[in-house]
């Protein structure tokens, strides 16, 4: 069936409650969802199930597509036709689940939003809007068990699903959602041994070797793991890509939505664009790849490789401000590292690592890209 909200788990009964046991005594509030009702003597056929009561669809396991047509145009009649109610009145499920349909397909990653959700209805699925207070933000944050980062994405969530339902005047008032304080910013970065130590065991195991090459993109050029998964060779609406000939980095694709996470094309320093030359003769369709294939996720093979090495206190993200830190102690200003590494001046400043590595007579025309090391690390092929 073709989905067309932010995943089917969310709208076609596949949304997944984070299986852990303090979550499993709150019963979820199902969205609408649809059903194959077998009947006896008669063809099955699609209804939609929709907190006790059934509508058919008139459509049977042949016509799986027109009845997921129908159950949109079920939700869309829904919710344009319902009146503004107060939160005592609206259930916390109804607010995610008008959210989820109608403006988290447009936002700039669904999946998350979707998972997000998935998350929220285990505990607040069968609350009202009233109920969303301080002492109930924090019982979340309690059950779930999760780093307050985590949470912090989570209830934001449903602070933009509230104040959606609020502005599309489904909802009277939006309450407050209490946000757990905002973890403070990692400090830690590799040095060049460490690095060189991980990139040693990643091309020891034909499991991991593609990591190396994670890596080698990662703290030449900082860029974000999603868009450095997401790299091909070819210019694309959708992904980035490496242009060799022309020694550019381009972050995002051409259609790709902006976000705050800034995404800008970079020149290529010249240690990995000898790499690329070299990865694009064994891979001609993406950067990373594991036999074969586009490469989603490395978290398992990342945990085994910094366990292996004994690195502790890092994750995929340290290796972006590795980079950056390396080219402020290579003389770089914070103008010149924002511009290359796609992140806000700010952000640079306001780390902890980094106002004693300032050099503010840096000249002006200082190449950060050809500066980001002072030594090469070893050749990965």
């Amino acid at each position: 069936m073709t989905s067309f909200c932010v995943s089917d788990q969310i709208v076609l009964q596949h949304t997944r409650m984070t299986k852990t046991p303090a979550c499993t005594q709150w019963r979820r509030a199902k969205p609408p969802r649809l059903f194959l009702r077998e009947r006896k003597g008669r063809s099955s056929v699609y209804v939609i199930l929709d907190r006790g009561n059934e509508t058919s669809t008139g459509y049977g396991p042949e016509c799986s597509e027109e009845a997921e047509k129908f159950l949109s145009d079920y939700l869309a009649s829904k919710w344009s036709t319902r009146d503004l109610v107060a939160p005592s009145n609206m259930a916390v499920a109804d607010v995610l689940t008008a959210y989820a349909i109608e403006h988290a397909p447009d936002t700039a990653d669904p999946a998350r939003v979707g998972y997000a959700i998935d998350a929220l209805m285990g505990f607040w699925g069968e609350k009202t809007v009233s109920e969303v207070k301080k002492n109930n933000c924090r019982k979340y944050a309690e059950v779930r068990g999760v780093s307050d980062g985590t949470i912090r994405r989570e209830l934001g969530v449903l602070r933009a699903a509230l104040n959606y339902c609020e502005h599309e005047e489904y909802l009277l008032k939006a309450p407050v959602v209490h946000l757990p304080k905002k973890p403070s910013g990692r400090d830690r970065w590799l040095s060049r041994k460490e690095v060189a130590k991980l990139l040693r065991i990643a091309r020891k195991n034909p499991e991991t070797r593609h990591i190396a090459k994670f890596i080698l993109v990662a703290v030449y050029t900082g860029t974000r793991k999603s868009a450095i998964l997401n790299l091909g060779w070819e210019k694309s609406d959708f992904a980035g890509h490496i242009d060799i000939e022309n020694g550019i980095l381009y972050r995002a694709g051409a259609k790709e939505r902006q976000t705050e996470k800034e995404r800008t094309p970079a020149r290529l320093p010249r240690q990995i664009l000898l790499h690329a030359r070299l990865w694009r003769k064994k891979n001609p369709i993406c950067v990373i790849a594991y036999r074969g294939e586009k490469v989603k996720d490395i978290k398992t093979g990342w945990e085994r490789i910094c366990r292996d090495a004994a690195i502790t206190g890092v994750n995929r993200h340290t290796l972006k401000h590795t980079a950056i830190t390396w080219a402020m102690q290579n003389r770089s200003t914070p103008a010149d590292a924002a511009s290359f590494f796609a992140t806000s001046i700010r952000t640079i400043v306001s780390t902890r690592l980094l106002p004693q590595l300032f050099c503010l007579d840096a000249s002006n025309d200082f190449r950060i890209r050809d500066k980001i090391l002072e030594e090469d690390l070893p050749l990965f092929l």
